[in-house]
């Protein structure tokens, strides 16, 4: 390939392509990991997988109710809190 091979074939307008794919790859590999390592259901081993299935419901609780969660739960679910202050304010 000659130098020029890099600029010919990565764009400048493909930075944003290249980084909206980036994220939603790190964001799945993120659950999978998540889920593969932290839920009560998913046993890896074969030792674990022999136990069946086990009535852990407090687990499950606690991996439902993660930290994230915790944080949004006393939120109000707005996009754009102030234009809808300003719009449902009465005069």
């Amino acid at each position: 390939m000659s130098p020029g091979a890099g600029s010919r074939w990565i764009k400048p307008e493909i930075w944003p392509l290249f980084a909206a794919v980036g994220t939603a790859v790190g964001l799945c590999g993120f659950t999978m990991f998540r889920s593969i390592t932290a839920h009560p259901d998913v046993r890896v081993n074969k030792g674990d997988r022999a136990a069946g299935y086990l009535e852990n419901f407090e687990e499950g609780e606690q991996f439902k109710e993660h930290a994230f969660r915790r944080f949004l739960s006393d939120k109000h679910p707005e996009i754009f809190h102030t234009i809808n202050k300003i719009f449902s304010e009465r005069e």
